[in-house]
């Protein structure tokens, strides 16, 4: 496989808080990369790192070979191919389902203000490509018949799937997701599973944020893990679970 996103140096501090440490490590294309580490690790101001919500103070990221900007903005980001979900769910409560989705639609639009006020011919077919591609993100995540319901009127496991629908709006290149299954019941997490298993044979690259540890290791093709800012080993997962480090982070075994 060849690689996606490649971080290289990656280091961030908060005042005199070293918060991520020479992190270098790459996803690669077309698989599901998990990302874990005990409470404090780091994985989350890395995940921002790699959404554009912090830059980096040191270090670079290349997605598809090319160098990001630095510093980066979620936008930019975006634009580049990286979408992300949150591990609060942030939906527009009040809006449709349907219109959820086609938020994430803005920077695809091909029509302009004047069109829009004007009601142009090209207005009315862009309106209707992004419906179209809209619907077509809600029946991956079995949610095109819920489309006319109000976001707040869905399931918690309902709107986490509504989350990555607005996600795979932007088309994106690699979506990143921290803690999607935070808050799920059993099945509700093994649907999920199911799901983002779907879009990895569909030729979409996953990052991964989470604690269910059994889960990233059913899940995940490898899996980063990060203690203390640092890297300790990006491995597939029947590695990591033999990892002293990991066994002594969530079983408490290994080093004393």
């Amino acid at each position: 496989m060849t690689d996606l996103l490649r971080l290289e140096g990656i280091g961030k501090l908060f005042g005199g808080i070293v918060a991520l440490d020479q992190v270098s490590f790459a996803v690669q294309r077309g698989c599901i990369q998990g990302l874990i580490g005990p409470n404090g690790a780091g994985k989350t101001t890395l995940f921002n790192v790699i959404t554009g919500f912090y830059s980096a103070d040191r270090g670079h990221l290349f997605l598809n070979d090319e160098r990001c900007p630095d510093p980066a903005t979620p936008f930019a980001m975006s634009r580049l191919g990286i979408a992300r979900t949150f591990q609060n769910i942030r939906l527009f409560a009040q809006m449709t389902v349907r219109d959820n989705v086609l938020v994430g639609r803005f920077m695809h639009r091909g029509s302009g203000l004047l069109d829009s006020v004007l009601r142009t011919r090209r207005f009315r077919e862009d309106e209707q490509r992004q419906l179209r591609f809209a619907e077509e993100c809600l029946e991956r995540m079995h949610l095109l018949h819920r489309a006319d319901d109000v976001a707040s009127s869905l399931s918690y496991g309902e709107q986490r799937r509504l989350e990555i629908a607005r996600a795979l709006a932007t088309e994106p290149m690699l979506l990143a997701l921290d803690e999607p299954a935070a808050g799920m019941n059993a099945q509700e997490t093994e649907e999920l599973g199911s799901k983002l298993e779907q879009l990895r044979r569909e030729g979409l690259t996953l990052l991964l944020v989470e604690h269910d540890l059994p889960w990233v290791t059913r899940l995940c093709d490898r899996v980063a893990v990060l203690d203390f800012g640092r890297l300790v080993i990006n491995d597939v997962p029947a590695v990591i679970q033999r990892h002293p480090k990991v066994l002594q982070a969530y079983l408490g075994m290994g080093e004393t």
